[in-house]
């Protein structure tokens, strides 16, 4: 059996640690979509130890709080649904007022057509928020 997550890394690769990795998923309509994926090949949350559920959660927080302080989004979306991919990986999701499917999910049928402008102002602040992801991350894998 194949998982795309064990077989790939899943998108574009932002950080990359001994427990977990972050990526740049390719959502089109939503630049500012990333995952936290656990390295093992565990399909659920309550399969890690309870540490390594904390420094999950670290991870997922350390990257919504980068994208909350450098793009000040109406919303982050948190899921972990793997039900299409059996690999646990928390789906951490910048939401706009004015993105195509807002207020509902971004899996839901789009309520407007795509703001490219909003598109555009989003992606150009993400080095700013991945540098900020990474800098946390390497702070909460190697606390000083």
């Amino acid at each position: 059996m194949t998982c795309p997550l064990c077989d790939t890394l899943g998108g574009r690769l932002v950080y990359q640690g001994r427990a977990f990795r972050v990526i740049h998923a390719d959502e089109a309509g939503f630049p500012a979509f990333y995952r936290v994926v656990w390295q093992s090949h565990v399909a659920e949350f309550s399969e890690l130890a309870p540490a390594e559920r904390v420094r999950c959660m670290e991870a997922v927080m350390a990257v919504e709080l980068a994208l909350r302080n450098t793009l000040a989004p109406r919303k982050i979306n948190l899921a972990a649904l793997g039900n299409m991919v059996a690999h646990l990986h928390w789906h951490v999701i910048a939401r706009f007022e004015q993105d195509s499917h807002f207020p509902s999910p971004v899996w839901a049928a789009a309520q407007r057509a795509r703001d490219a402008a909003l598109e555009a102002r989003v992606a150009a602040a993400l080095p700013a928020a991945e540098a900020a992801m990474i800098e946390a991350l390497q702070m909460l894998e190697n606390p000083s």
